[in-house]
């Protein structure tokens, strides 16, 4: 690492401050411009049982009452602080609130990362050292397969099958660890299709280099050479394609949760929908804005880190999504 590195990684730092914080801001002024003042008109709904007095103290303690710039001002510091308010139908911090229900959310989205990452292993080397009939026709056919089959349909596949005619797991006891599996099997096979069409693409180019040829005439086995030598140039790219799927592996996370009927931020957030709980949809909102920046920013930075074959002579950047050199994450790149 040198001095370039550090200033690429300061603008990049800055930058994804700036996105983090423009976005809450823009979600708080979507949420104020919606016409007919959602926020008051729960308060007003008949069927919630507030008294003018009570709907009085609720407006002062939200501070909606005061101007539109006063309230984006009070939030964004609450929000800087972490201070993300209070629910409109619990009256609990909204912070309490996704606490307790994020680790579960946390565990069913990176189990579902991992069988991502694995399906797309074996689905990358069986396309390299299988049969031509099945690597070149079968298996390079699974992502297209995997990708236009939504998750919600492979967890009620799953469930039918697993649950109620084999009895693996109880469908009332989700957080169960066959529950978890199969919930993360439903998330993670669509989001491992886009990983191995990325992984497939470079090990085809990988394999026809003179480095592979020199490997497979020492006589390494299939397996050596694709773990040592085939594997990590080829999964460079899938960094990229990992940090741009943070945001599917989050949504597919909440569409699963409601599935499975898991208790995680799906369950949270279709509370919210329903009682039009407004401060907690902003917060869930603004917590997925803040994880998909950050992701997207570790990816960024540690591509520089693992591709040797890349020098910091700018600050801009191009990701990669292919192979070749021309789309190495940074505006210019010199192979040694």
């Amino acid at each position: 690492m040198n001095k370039a590195y550090f200033d690429y990684a300061g603008k990049r730092l800055l930058q994804a401050i700036v996105v983090i914080l423009l976005s809450y801001v823009f979600t708080f002024v979507v949420v104020s411009i919606l016409p007919g003042d959602p926020i008051t008109n729960v308060l007003n709904n008949p069927q919630n049982g507030f008294t003018p007095d009570e709907i009085k103290e609720i407006i002062a303690a939200q501070g909606l009452d005061k101007p539109i710039p006063v309230q984006l001002w009070n939030a964004f510091s609450g929000f800087v602080s972490g201070d993300l308010g209070l629910s409109m139908r619990t009256n609990r911090p909204v912070v309490t609130l996704i606490a307790e229900v994020l680790p579960s959310t946390l565990v069913l989205a990176s189990a579902g990362l991992a069988v991502a990452l694995f399906l797309a292993a074996i689905i990358a080397y069986g396309t390299q050292f299988l049969p031509r009939r099945f690597g070149q026709g079968l298996l390079r056919g699974f992502p297209s397969l995997f990708l236009s089959v939504p998750n919600f349909v492979i967890g009620l596949v799953l469930i039918h099958l697993f649950g109620f005619q084999l009895g693996v797991f109880r469908v009332i006891e989700p957080d169960s660890f066959w529950a978890t599996l199969f919930a993360a099997i439903a998330l993670g096979i669509p989001i491992s299709a886009q990983i191995a069409e990325v992984l497939i693409a470079n090990l085809d180019h990988e394999s026809d280099q003179d480095y592979a040829a020199v490997a497979r005439g020492r006589g390494l086995g299939q397996m050596r050479l694709f773990v040592m030598h085939l594997l990590k140039p080829s999964s460079l790219p899938v960094i990229t394609v990992v940090a741009l799927t943070i945001g599917e592996l989050l949504g597919g996370s909440l569409i699963t949760e409601t599935v499975f009927g898991r208790n995680g931020l799906g369950s949270l957030v279709q509370r919210s929908v329903s009682t039009q709980d407004l401060p907690v949809l902003q917060a869930v909102v603004s917590l997925a804005a803040v994880v998909f920046v950050v992701v997207n920013l570790i990816a960024d930075l540690t591509y520089p880190l693992l591709d040797p074959r890349v020098k910091l002579l700018g600050t801009q950047q191009r990701r990669p999504t292919s192979a070749d050199d021309s789309s190495l994450p940074i505006s210019k790149a010199v192979t040694p």
